[in-house]
């Protein structure tokens, strides 16, 4: 596939409750030991050693949350050129995450939020 789902995301009011929620629900390792209280779930805990990786938390403040793909692309920029031609609206520019990959996140034309990942 050439452009693989690489992550995703739940985000909610409160993340607390979602990550108790998730882990309980499907037996989800869930690391907590970050100051954003990000919830990071382990993939390869599963017995089946299959699945994405991703991570439940809050949203940001005043978020009402949301549950949120992010699709690896070569070239985050002309992904998002492509998406707005096609009807989306760009939410979030790319921005270089610290210690990690580029992400940028746009609406796609029925409003779901999609995220890109550009690894280096």
């Amino acid at each position: 596939m050439a452009h693989p789902v690489v992550w995703f995301e739940v985000l909610g009011k409160d993340g607390t409750k979602l990550q108790r929620f998730y882990g309980d629900l499907f037996g989800w390792k869930i690391k907590i030991d970050n100051p954003m209280n990000y919830g990071m779930v382990d993939a390869e805990a599963g017995k089946a050693g299959k699945g994405i990786p991703g991570g439940i938390g809050p949203a940001l403040e005043g978020g009402a949350g949301g549950v949120t793909f992010y699709v690896e692309c070569p070239d985050i920029e002309q992904s998002l050129k492509t998406a707005t031609k096609l009807g989306a609206k760009v939410v979030m520019p790319a921005k270089k995450m610290p210690g990690g990959p580029t992400l940028a996140l746009f609406d796609d034309p029925e409003g779901h939020t999609i995220g890109l990942v550009q690894s280096e």
